[in-house]
């Protein structure tokens, strides 16, 4: 692999085209290089949470994630090729569930905060819903691996209990919405 990346600046694209992965060429602004793109955001947005201090366990299972991100992008750019499976979205409910176990239940609505790590995985969840939204439009005019989906929607339900474990870690508490507060207004 070293001899395909060692040309960065290729100009192949100059003319608004991508090479996928089986060798084809297609529009930049397809919505398979959408959908791989998302994907691609999705993954560097866990690189950026990864940055920040973690428990071990939690940091080990992102970079895990991470590897399954990369491996459904690389399923992405290959037509008919799967590679994200029934497994890897077992893995992430079961993930989901051991880590919502340890967590108080939610009585209330809560907003994107708390310590910084659980706001970035608060940001990584909303860019893993603009991904999933971007392989279900993929899929609704070419054939997609229903796991692929299934593994991005479950991904999005991680990252919110994440967030929630993250703020308890911290010992900081979730944000709650608060229905009232339309009535005042900070300062008055």
């Amino acid at each position: 692999m070293g001899n395909r990346l060692s040309k960065i600046v290729t100009r192949t694209g100059d003319d608004g085209t991508t090479g996928l992965g089986d060798g084809s060429r297609v529009a930049k602004d397809s919505l398979r290089i959408d959908a791989i793109g998302a994907v691609d955001e999705l993954n560097s947005s866990l690189g950026v949470l990864l940055a920040e201090p973690l428990p071990a366990h939690v940091g080990e299972l992102l970079t895990s994630i991470q590897h399954d991100l990369f491996d459904l992008g690389g399923e992405l750019s290959v037509p008919g090729y799967s590679a994200v499976t029934e497994e890897h979205v077992a893995r992430l409910e079961e993930a989901v569930s051991r880590h919502n176990a340890d967590l108080p239940p939610l009585k209330e609505f809560i907003l994107p905060g708390g310590c910084r790590a659980a706001a970035l995985a608060h940001v990584s969840r909303t860019v893993c819903r603009r991904a999933e939204r971007a392989v279900v439009r993929l899929a609704s005019g070419e054939a997609v691996n229903r796991s692929a989906r299934m593994y991005l929607n479950r991904l999005s339900d991680l990252l919110f209990v994440l967030a929630r474990t993250l703020n308890r870690a911290m010992k900081c508490n979730d944000v709650l919405w608060r229905k009232q507060r339309s009535a005042k207004r900070p300062g008055d």
